[in-house]
This record gives structure tokens, sequence and C-alpha cells, in this order.
């Protein structure tokens, strides 16, 4: 591991013991339920250009921005940043030397509390990626961004791995971003106080305008009626209990790469969440 790495699991862990960061693990994460790719990675005619991992691409056009994820292979612009930075552009939505904020549709607020050990295997694993030599240009807001998205993060420790409603609470928010499409939008961004889970965020793209499920146990709305085999099924199949198929951008690639048992604690997260109606 190079000194570089070492001095940057020093800072971010600060006075208490190093992060353990793993390759296995970060691409575990980076190619499974934190879907990274999903965003990054080139899409073309029959799908993700996989010769092109992770090395950025036009992501979503709307009146008040245009977003484009970056370039995030040793090829890219994270070359020259310092692990530290990588790691503060995850969670802090801060490029180096806080010049520049990263916008919609990064999930800052969700990555924030992606643990130490899990931010340092995602950029250990995305150091080791073949350099790939592509610009997909800079995105572009029509819309105010704040100055920074909260205060600096600290450390922040691993949860307890296992089928529980505490990590299915983490996998369902920091790591693969659940609560952020699947709650409908208020004036500050996804409403996780009033209406988390309720579905209603829509999304448009080249398949028209799709709509976010409701992941609450409602039982008319949500998924009160579904099996937890069916519930599988529409998260790594995109295939609903009827046999119709689901519409993108969820990435079913990647979260079909999940564990049975980390899927087992997102359904038993969703299912004691509190129920909600979908949005009128």
């Amino acid at each position: 591991m190079n000194k570089v790495l070492w001095a940057s699991l020093a800072l971010i862990a600060g006075t208490g013991a190093l992060a353990e960061p793993t390759l296995e693990r970060g691409e575990y994460l980076v190619e499974g339920p934190a879907g990274c790719g999903n965003c990054h990675t080139p899409i073309g005619p029959d799908g993700p250009v996989l010769s092109m991992n992770q090395a950025g691409r036009l992501v979503e056009q709307t009146p008040g921005f245009t977003a484009i994820a970056p370039n995030i292979t040793p090829g890219g612009r994270v070359s020259d940043w310092t692990d530290e930075e990588f790691v503060r552009a995850i969670r802090e939505g801060l490029t180096p030397g806080g010049s520049r904020v990263i916008g919609p549709p990064m999930p800052v607020a969700l990555y924030s509390r992606l643990s130490d050990d899990d931010v340092m295997s995602i950029v250990l694993y995305l150091r080791s990626l073949p350099a790939v030599d592509n610009d997909p240009g800079e995105s572009v807001y029509n819309i105010p961004l704040p100055p920074a998205y909260g205060p600096p993060v600290g450390t922040v420790a691993h949860p307890e791995e296992g089928v529980t409603v505490a990590y299915g609470e983490y996998l369902a928010g920091p790591v693969a971003h659940c609560i952020e499409c699947h709650s409908p939008m208020g004036p500050n961004g996804p409403d996780w106080v009033n209406q988390l889970g309720a579905g209603g965020f829509e999304f448009h793209g080249p398949w028209g305008t799709s709509v976010s499920s409701n992941l609450t146990p409602h039982p008319d709305d949500g998924i009160a009626a579904w099996t937890d085999d069916e519930l599988k099924a529409m998260i790594v199949k995109g295939v609903r209990p009827d046999g119709s198929p689901m519409l993108p951008p969820m990435g079913y690639a990647y979260y079909s790469r999940m564990t049975e048992a980390d899927l087992d604690a997102i359904i038993l997260y969703l299912r004691q969440l509190p129920e909600q109606p979908s949005p009128s």
C-alpha cells in the first residue's frame, strides 16, 4: 500500500485506528450495490461500454442542469488527486481545494455517511482500474448550488454487517442510495423527513419517463403485497411480479451482484419503514 494511501487513511481516521480498506470490498461496492458505473460508465446501443468502465458520460439534461459524470479512472482528472481529496469529493461533494461543488445527481448527503473503510476501499479499487483516456466534459448548472453540503466529514465507523435493519439502512442509504431515488423531491432535495421511501421521483431519458416506486410497506401503494422473492427479482432483474419489465435508470446489472445477505438486509429495512402513500 503506497505512502499516499497510508497518509490519507491517517488523516481520515484522525487519532484513532487506521481504516482497513480492501480491494475486494471496493470492487464489490463499485461494481455491485454502489453501482458507480450506472452514472460513470458510458452507455452504448448494447448497454454499458465495459472497455470504458468508469470513464464518464452525460448522465442527465434538464432545464436546470446538464450533469456529466467525470472520468474516475486513473486516466481522468482524479489521477492528480490525493486519496484524501478523492474521499472528500465523494463524501463532501467538494473538488480539491474546495474550488467546485459537485451538483446533482451525485447523492452527497448519503455518501457523507459512507464508512472510512468503505470509502477508502472504493478509492483503492478505482485506482486499480485501467486508465481510460476520455474527457466527457463538464457539468453545467443553471440552478444555485450550496457552497458546501455540510461541515467536513470526520471519522465514520463501519457498521456491523449482517441481516439487520441497521445494516440494511446503511446499504439502502449511503451505499446503494435507494432512498435518494425512491423519495419524492422537496424544495431542498429528496424529502426524507416526511415522505421517506414514498417514491414519485421522475426520471426522463431515451426510454421516456419512469417514476420511482413506493418502497414503504403501504398496503395499497407500497411493497406490502410482494414477497421477499418478488422484491429481489425487481431489484436484481428489473422484473415485476406480473413479469413485465421495469424501466431505467435503476442499476439492475449492478444490484444483481449483491450477496443474498445484503439483499435480505435491505428488504428487512424496507419492511419496517413507516407506511407512506405515494405522492399524488
